[in-house]
């Protein structure tokens, strides 16, 4: 009879020391909220720090006018307050190209309005003439009011290709490799800055994959962030 009774004064013991310990814990992290929503708000602008997209160093798009698919004369001044995407093809691709403009109007379909722009810039303006690129858009479907497809000058083209934007150029060595290209996007803000968002390790990304899901996401949710 003692020994249960012992029992029962240990049981009692423990329940009144878990009380005295951990009551007053769960009571204090009830009333206050604020705390765990002051953690939960420290995340979000943790987030929100992240969403800023970087300047390639300071990198602005040199001045460039060429002709688009229209025969108009279209120039860097005509995306001045636009968010807008470039990237350099050429008609007759039918390696990386198809995918590119494919992946293109995506960010076409997301960004409708006025305020987005997309340059599409020929590095075969010898056989891309307004005419041609008229005809690959129309084939493409493409309707979007700031899409230019872009010819002109062949020197000038490469000129702001390799150096204006650091995006490879070039003339094949052989007449079934004509052009070679990266596949990537530049983004440009409004007021003709190169901008691109950092990875994880802080560093910038410079330029969006063109040929795959991921890289045209990360685009369409990067010209949010600059809208």
């Amino acid at each position: 009879m003692k020994k249960q009774n012992y029992s029962y004064i240990g049981i009692s013991f423990i329940i009144l020391l878990f009380g005295i310990i951990f009551i007053p814990k769960i009571l204090n992290r009830i009333n206050n909220d604020g705390v765990v929503d002051k953690d939960r708000h420290h995340l979000e602008r943790n987030d929100t720090q992240n969403d800023t997209l970087a300047f390639i160093g300071n990198k602005k798009v040199p001045a460039f006018q060429f002709a688009n698919q229209n025969g108009d004369s279209i120039s860097n001044a005509d995306y001045k307050g636009k968010v807008y995407v470039v990237e350099f093809f050429f008609s007759t691709c039918q390696d990386i190209c198809p995918v590119m403009n494919q992946n293109m109007q995506k960010v076409a379909k997301a960004y409708p309005g006025e305020n987005v722009g997309i340059a599409s810039i020929s590095i075969d303006p010898t056989y891309d003439t307004p005419e041609v690129l008229k005809d690959y858009a129309q084939a493409y479907g493409i309707t979007h009011p700031n899409w230019n497809f872009l010819t002109g000058n062949k020197e000038e083209i490469f000129q702001l290709s390799n150096e204006g934007f650091n995006l490879y150029a070039a003339e094949g060595m052989d007449e079934e490799d004509q052009f070679q290209h990266s596949g990537y996007f530049a983004l440009i803000d409004q007021e003709g800055n190169i901008r691109s968002r950092i990875d994880e390790n802080g560093n910038p990304i410079i330029y969006y994959d063109g040929l795959s899901e991921e890289g045209v996401q990360m685009l369409i949710e990067d010209i949010e962030k600059l809208l």
